[in-house]
C-alpha cells in the first residue's frame, strides 16, 4: 500500500539527535518512513507511533522497541500517562496527508478522483465532508473557506454551494470541483480547488485544535534538552507551530522577565526554517511546500 514518502527523512532525524536508549513519539506514523530510521537508532529505547487512520496499523513494525497507538496526536500526553511513561526524549510530527489518502478514491481527499465526500481520517466518527457541505449555514460554510482554506470569494462560494444542495445533495468530490470551478481562474484552477478541498477536510477532522493540543501536550511530557521536530506544509499549521515554538504558548504572546528578555521554554535549533534541497522536490512534488522547525526543551 503506498503511503506518504518522508520527507525530510534525514534532516528530521538528525533534529531529534537520538539517544538510543531515549524514549521517543512519532505522533503521525502513517506508511512508517520516519518510525523506521528512528528504530533503527535505538537500542534499549523504545518508540511510540501515533496515527488515527485503521489502515496504517497495517504497517507497524514488530519490535519490542515499538508500541503503535491508534489514536489522534492530540492525546500524546493523555497516552504517555496510559503508558506510565513521564517524559520522553524527542517528537516528531510530518503534518503532511499521506499519498494513500490522496491517491484512494473513496477517501475523498482528492480533486483528481471522483469520490465520495468523506475526508474522514478516522473513520469511525460521523462528521464528514458531505455532512459540512450540506448541513452547515452560509457563515459556517463561509467561516471554513475563509478560515482554513485562505479563499477570497468564500461567501459566494458558500453561497453557490447552498444553492446548489437545495436541488439536490452534494455527495461527491466531483460534483464540488464542478462548483469551485466556476468561482476561479483557469490558470490558477489546481490551486484554488486544493484550498477547497483543504478547508473542508482541516475541518472534517478538528486539525487545527488538535495541533494545538499536541503541541501543548508534548511540551509537557517532554524532558529538559528534548527535542521537538515538526513538518508543516501549509500557512496556517506552520504559523501556529513558529509561534508555539517561539514563545510557549498557542496564542504566540511574547513573555518577557524583568530585564526585558523573552521567556520561552524552546531554543531553536534550526535558526532558519529547513525546506527540502531542488532534488527532493523533483524527486518528490509533495514535498516542495514542506517546512521543518527544530527546537530543544530549555533545561
Amino acid at each position: 500500500m503506498k503511503y506518504h514518502v518522508p520527507v525530510l527523512l534525514n534532516e528530521s532525524i538528525e533534529g531529534l539527535n537520538i539517544n538510543p536508549k531515549g524514549i521517543y513519539i512519532d505522533a503521525t506514523f502513517g506508511g512508517g518512513g520516519h518510525s523506521t530510521a528512528i528504530l533503527k537508532k535505538l537500542d534499549g529505547g523504545h518508540l511510540f507511533g501515533f496515527d488515527q487512520d485503521a489502515d496504517a496499523k497495517q504497517n507497524a513494525p514488530q519490535s519490542e522497541q515499538f508500541t503503535f497507538v491508534y489514536h489522534n496526536f492530540a492525546y500524546v500526553k493523555n497516552f504517555m500517562q496510559f503508558f506510565e511513561v513521564g517524559q520522553v526524549d524527542g517528537i516528531l510530527a510530518d503534518l503532511g496527508v499521506s499519498s494513500h489518502h490522496f491517491d484512494e478514491a473513496e477517501r475523498g481527499f482528492s480533486f483528481r478522483f471522483d469520490g465520495p465526500l468523506d475526508m474522514r481520517m478516522d473513520r469511525s466518527v460521523k462528521k464528514s465532508a458531505a455532512n459540512v457541505v450540506n448541513e452547515y449555514d452560509e457563515q459556517q460554510l463561509t467561516d471554513v473557506f475563509k478560515n482554513y482554506g485562505e479563499i477570497a470569494n468564500a461567501r459566494r462560494l458558500a453561497q453557490e454551494i447552498i444553492s446548489r444542495r437545495s436541488i439536490a445533495p452534494i455527495r461527491t468530490t466531483e460534483e464540488l470541483k464542478q462548483i469551485g470551478q466556476r468561482f476561479c481562474n483557469p490558470q490558477t484552477e489546481s490551486k484554488y480547488l486544493s484550498q477547497i478541498f483543504q478547508a473542508l477536510r482541516i475541518e472534517v477532522n478538528n486539525e487545527m485544535q488538535a495541533l494545538k493540543d499536541f503541541l501543548q501536550g508534548g511540551l509537557e511530557i517532554l524532558k529538559p534538552k528534548g527535542r521537538f521536530v515538526v513538518i508543516t506544509y501549509h500557512s496556517l499549521e506552520d504559523r501556529l507551530v513558529k509561534n508555539f515554538f517561539k514563545t510557549g504558548n498557542i496564542e504566540g504572546k511574547m513573555e518577557q522577565d524583568f530585564y526585558g528578555n523573552v521567556r520561552t521554554p524552546f531554543t531553536a535549533i534550526s535558526k532558519k526554517v529547513i525546506v527540502p534541497s531542488d532534488e527532493e522536490i523533483k524527486e518528490n512534488n509533495r514535498a516542495r511546500s514542506a517546512k521543518l522547525r527544530i527546537v530543544e526543551k530549555n533545561g
